[in-house]
């Protein structure tokens, strides 16, 4: 595809390859809203165990990807996998953090009451609440560090405990595959410590992690792999392969300026 960087993964495939063993695996994805298309044909293989950041300027398509991804949006043409098999099949298996602005935080539930909504699978239709289910709900609160504001309505918390109490919702359901949209947006420097923190406990545990991400200062710190669109894929692979240079100034384009794409693109 014009336009488009090839980037080998790891073990040398390219990064087209490889779908059935993926954690999630995105062929030909394209989705318009209206007559726009917002996102064109795009290729995406996640590799396991790895945090993976989608990067790219403002309206590159990001969060509707991963939208996308999850059938939160229905797409025009292309197909979404979970391990190799349809999303229907395998949605135990996938764990999502939406944007903080996209949630109505005016209703009215307790932090508990939210972290709890993760074990729905579990509690079935009759949604019978048993001691150890609010002791594991209780368990993902203290491991975000929110164990003390449980009984907390969630509208009454600052937009970080919000954000933290969103991923202590996604640990109670232990997926094997985490999704979040840009977790690091509108927060202080506490809360994207907490959650980077958590992260990176998820992958020391063989979990997968990805995550549509802004702060390309931070990219190489709190990531292995990034995915770089812009509409379409722009590039895929390790963050010392594809966090170039060559590969930004591709992706952004004139909205980032020379020096600040050298100095992204050093060697850490």
């Amino acid at each position: 595809m014009h336009g488009t960087l090839e980037l080998a993964t790891q073990d040398g495939r390219t990064a087209r390859d490889g779908a059935e063993a993926s954690p999630l695996a995105l062929r030909g994805m394209t989705v318009s809203y209206g007559d726009q298309p917002v996102v064109f044909s795009v290729d995406m293989t996640v590799q396991e165990g790895a945090m993976t950041a989608i990067i790219g300027p403002n309206g590159a398509g990001k969060s509707t990807l991963l939208k996308a991804a999850l059938g939160i949006v229905t797409p025009l043409a292309g197909r979404a996998t979970v391990y190799g098999q349809p999303l229907a099949q395998a949605r135990d298996r996938i764990a999502y953090v939406p944007q903080r602005a996209s949630v109505d935080w005016d209703f009215p539930t307790e932090v508990l009451d939210v972290v709890m909504m993760g074990l729905y699978r579990e509690l079935g239709l009759l949604r019978r609440v048993r001691p150890r289910h609010v002791a594991r709900a209780m368990e993902c609160l203290a491991r975000v560090g929110m164990q003390d504001f449980a009984e907390r309505q969630i509208g009454q918390l600052s937009g970080g405990q919000q954000q933290r109490v969103f991923l202590a919702r996604a640990l109670a359901q232990g997926a094997d595959l985490y999704l979040l949209d840009e977790p690091f947006a509108g927060v202080d420097a506490a809360t994207e410590k907490a959650i980077i923190d958590v992260l990176k406990e998820l992958k020391s545990e063989g979990k997968t992690v990805v995550a549509v991400h802004h702060d390309l200062s931070t990219v190489r710190a709190y990531f292995d792999r990034v995915f770089l669109i812009n509409r379409r894929r722009m590039g895929e692979g390790t963050v010392a392969q594809a966090f170039t240079a060559a590969a930004l100034q591709a992706t952004y384009g004139g909205r980032l300026a020379d020096g600040q794409i050298a100095q992204l693109a050093l060697d850490a």
